[in-house]
Order: structure tokens, then C-alpha cells, then sequence
């Protein structure tokens, strides 16, 4: 009879607060430049990519958007562009028709409402079409320079697999990392998180033995050879 996977079995148990830290800290002198990979050129094409990557790879979305933005970079351009003329540039990403309404329309609103320019609060951000939560945390952490946290699978993953932060959905990992990162390294810590989480904190075979910060790490299953 096969065993249950450890992770199933035992149950892992939430870090210190120290170790936290710890923990933080160690991704941030491995990886202390830590940013995006998505390419963007301005608030607004950080928004249009952010909103392009939703079940799409960073590397999908870059690709595709090159030649959008050549194409159009700024909410008239895109609008003129219509729905259209925007989905002959995303047809390779998924989602591609709802992502194309999504794009023009927000691209309309933000004329109609802000004179093109992207606002910096959440309930504005969340209004646009093809923003929610974590979207707009995303612009809000690299636009706006906010300690928000936009947890994807990965950092739900890397979240309650380390005990850096426990918690049933993406709400409850959020705020559970915003309530326990020191604050001054929070802001950078989303980069530092999801790049973890999608290069070493892997979620079928997670490589432990490069992880800098294993040793603070409550996963009972480390995976240390090589």
C-alpha cells in the first residue's frame, strides 16, 4: 500500500517571526536585484502585461507584447487600435479574446475617468476590466512603490510549504505575509517570493539543495541531494 506524500501527512507548522526574517533576508542576498520579468515601459504597459499574464507565462506575455506596444503604449493608441487590431498581436497567449475586450476597454476608462492615466488606489484599480486583487497589487507594488503582496500559485505554494505564511486561499497567505514580513522588506519581497516560488520552490519537485534559506524552512520533505 503506497504512503501518503509527507506533505499530506504531516502537517507543517507556521515559522518564528524570526525566521521570517531570516528567511527574507536570504532571498534577498541571493537575489538582491530582484524585479519583474514582464517588460514594461510605463505604468500603463505594466498594467496591460499584468493584466495579459493571467494564466500566461511572463515569457508569453513579453513575446506578444513587443510588438504591441510598438504597436500602441498608451490608452488612445490602444483604444484606436480596438479589439481587434489587439487580438491579431495576444492570439498566441491564453485568454486572448477576453483579454483583448478586457485591454481596450480598460485602456477607455482610464481616459474617460483619469485622463489616461493609471490611479494609484486599489478600489480605481479594481474597477478597470480584467483587474482584480491581485492584479492590481502588482501595480500598485511596482507602479506605485506599495508594500502590497499579489499572491499567485506560487507564492500560495511557497507560503504554506515553508510556514513562512499559512492559509487556506490566496487572501489568507496575503494577508498572513503582509502581517509577518518586517516591513521594510515587504514591498521587495513579493519579487523575491514569486521568483522562488517559480525557479527553486518548484511545486512538483522543488530543488532545496539551491535554496539559500533551507535551513529556516519547515518543509518536511526537503529535497537536498542533487
Amino acid at each position: 500500500m503506497k504512503s501518503k506524500s509527507v506533505e499530506t501527512d504531516k502537517k507543517v507548522t507556521a515559522m518564528s517571526l524570526a525566521e521570517v526574517r531570516t528567511f527574507i533576508e536570504l532571498l534577498a542576498k541571493e537575489n538582491p536585484d530582484a524585479e519583474s520579468e514582464l517588460n514594461y515601459t510605463s505604468s500603463y504597459t505594466l498594467l496591460v502585461a499584468v493584466v495579459l499574464s493571467a494564466q500566461a507565462t511572463d515569457a508569453s506575455v513579453n513575446k506578444a507584447t513587443d510588438k504591441l506596444f510598438q504597436a500602441a503604449s498608451t490608452p488612445s493608441e490602444m483604444v484606436a487600435l480596438g479589439e481587434e487590431g489587439v487580438a491579431k498581436y495576444i492570439n498566441s497567449i491564453g485568454l486572448w479574446r477576453a483579454k483583448s475586450r478586457n485591454v481596450v476597454a480598460l485602456s477607455a476608462q482610464l481616459l474617460e475617468h483619469y485622463n489616461g492615466d493609471v490611479p494609484g488606489e486599489r478600489k480605481a484599480l479594481e474597477a478597470l476590466p480584467g483587474v482584480g486583487r491581485k492584479t492590481a497589487n502588482v501595480v500598485l507594488n511596482i507602479a506605485f512603490n506599495q508594500s502590497t503582496m499579489a499572491v499567485d500559485t506560487h507564492i500560495f505554494r511557497l507560503g504554506n510549504r515553508t510556514g513562512l505564511a499559512i492559509g487556506k486561499d490566496v487572501l489568507a497567505v496575503e494577508k498572513a505575509l503582509i502581517r509577518r514580513i518586517p516591513k521594510e522588506l515587504l514591498r521587495d519581497s513579493h519579487h523575491w517570493l514569486i521568483l522562488h516560488g517559480r525557479y527553486i520552490c518548484k511545486a512538483r519537485k522543488p530543488e532545496c539543495w539551491r535554496c539559500p534559506a533551507t535551513a529556516v524552512c519547515h518543509y518536511p520533505n526537503k529535497n537536498l541531494a542533487i
